[in-house]
């Protein structure tokens, strides 16, 4: 039988039947290993949630430009300005404090903000 290895962060391995690994996968990439307990790094974790508000922003600050290039046509100001201020907090968004302030991976993935980037897909 083929022994099954986890690979943490740091490139560091163990046999999975004897390790202890976090329930929650989606910061597999910042999993972190001391003996056979597997914990997340939060600076990783970090890393990577910033990196899916990135992902995640992108189509929708180019869907923010169509809406703001038909108020400009329309010489809509309060179109305009409800367009630049969604993409301000589109910008904004991987700067959240609510994402530096997080201690746990629980908080982290309650920082996604769907009001501004939508559904989580950390849910």
């Amino acid at each position: 039988m083929a022994t099954t290895y986890i690979v943490d962060k740091d490139g560091n391995q163990i046999d999975a039947s004897t390790a202890t690994v976090p329930s929650d996968r989606h910061f597999r990439g910042a999993w972190s290993l001391s003996g056979s307990v597997i914990s997340e790094d939060m600076d990783a974790a970090k890393a990577i949630f910033k990196d899916k508000v990135r992902e995640v922003r992108g189509p929708l600050l180019d869907a923010e430009d169509v809406v703001y290039m038909k108020a400009l046509e329309a010489d809509d100001a309060d179109a305009k300005t409800a367009s630049v201020a969604k993409k301000a907090a589109l910008r904004d968004a991987p700067a959240a404090s609510a994402i530096t302030n997080a201690d746990t991976i629980t908080k982290l993935k309650a920082a996604w903000d769907t009001s501004v980037l939508g559904d989580s897909p950390y849910a």
